[in-house]
């Protein structure tokens, strides 16, 4: 057989693994998060709209499109090599930049919630760029972290400044919005990445001294807004101000405790069809699965999104490609500590930054970045069976 059609067979063989290689457990997690979340969007938004003469199914259809358009990014992203993104990373990142400057212009960005973060589209929708940013850091980052330009298998201190950079300057405009919340999501991928790259343990302790002075200095020279430290506030002391900036969180927990083992059933929870907690659909969805499904049905999503983080550390373990293996540790990074910080600001373990649910809150900006890091995951274990 020649070389060229050794390779064209090579070719096929890619191209073939990539439609039938997805991992099977993975793929049925994220599926079950998805129906799971749109019934949830659909319960906290039901009867509240309909009592006030809106379309019931506003936030329902809306859902709908938005999975749809991210499983269509997902499969996208799968088919193209993720050994071959290395040569379009530059672009990916320059374009995550680039939207990130656009919303901090005076006429192009919209602001929501005190944070300048969105990009406002035609028929009312709006998209963030900093959710993609997740993105691009993460493939920027391993692409330098995973390049081998000296004999040495560990990443040169040269190494580790670049990749800090790649990761610096989309976090700085980020801080600028400010969006708070997804700096912390961003900075637990950035140092993750770093420790598993075989970096020395001290840039990893560096970083996390950093981040906690970097916070310190946000808050003492006014970077994060008056209504971004009064929810760290009630994170501190929720019973200070429960009809203020606690108001939120104080629901919050009435809301999932009232939910009992089973729940009360879905689209009856009192406390849901009473709109009590404001962002429903969004960053406290899952007050809705706390009231309604109970602890059998809340339980039954943390599992599935414990088979997630575990079937996506198997293939990251899998993968002897250094681009892959940290391309794939980067997004379950972010999967895992946007959960835990969702979660846990729910039931007032976190403070409140206002971060959405993955794969399960309604948002589109959220659900296209999560399919994306999905459909990575996909493509890296595609590509590393046997």
């Amino acid at each position: 057989m020649s070389q060229i059609q050794a390779r064209q067979r090579l070719y096929r063989r890619s191209r073939s693994s990539v439609f039938h290689g997805f991992d099977p457990v993975l793929t049925i997690a994220v599926s079950l998060l998805l129906v799971i979340g749109t019934l949830l969007v659909y319960a906290a938004t039901r009867d509240w709209y309909a009592r006030n003469g809106l379309d019931p199914q506003y936030y329902l259809k809306r859902h709908v499109i938005n999975i749809i358009i991210g499983c269509l990014l997902a499969y996208g992203t799968t088919v193209i090599d993720y050994r071959l993104l290395r040569a379009y990373t530059p672009i990916f990142w320059g374009l995550g930049v680039l939207g990130l400057l656009i919303v901090l212009v005076p006429g192009l960005g919209s602001t929501v919630n005190g944070a300048r973060a969105w990009i406002s589209l035609p028929g009312g929708f709006q998209i963030q760029p900093a959710e993609l940013a997740k993105i691009s850091i993460i493939i920027g980052m391993s692409l330098l972290l995973s390049e081998r330009t000296h004999d040495s298998d560990e990443p040169t201190s040269r190494d580790v400044l670049q990749a800090l950079v790649v990761a610096a300057i989309p976090v700085i405009l980020i801080i600028f919005q400010p969006d708070m919340g997804t700096v912390l999501i961003i900075s637990a991928s950035v140092v993750t990445i770093i420790a598993v790259s075989g970096a020395p343990t001290r840039w990893v302790v560096a970083l996390l001294i950093l981040a906690i002075l970097g916070a310190t200095v946000a808050v003492k020279v006014g970077v994060i807004s008056q209504y971004q430290i009064n929810r760290l506030q009630t994170f501190v002391d929720p019973t200070a101000d429960t009809q203020g900036a606690g108001y939120q969180l104080r629901q919050a927990r009435i809301t999932v405790g009232s939910g009992g083992l089973i729940g009360t059933g879905l689209f009856n929870g009192p406390q849901t069809n009473g709109r009590f907690v404001p962002e429903q659909q969004t960053d406290f969805i899952f007050t809705v699965a706390g009231e309604e499904l109970g602890f059998l049905g809340s339980g039954l999503i943390l599992f599935l999104y414990l088979l997630i983080l575990m079937r996506g550390f198997s293939i990251a373990r899998r993968t002897s490609e250094p681009f892959g293996r940290l391309v794939s540790t980067g997004v379950i990074a972010w999967f895992a500590f946007q959960l835990f910080e969702n979660i846990g600001m729910t039931l007032g373990l976190m403070p409140m930054t206002g971060v959405p649910l993955p794969f399960i809150s309604y948002g589109g900006s959220s659900m296209f970045a999560t399919l994306i890091g999905f459909g990575l995951l996909q493509n890296v274990h595609a590509r590393s069976r046997g």
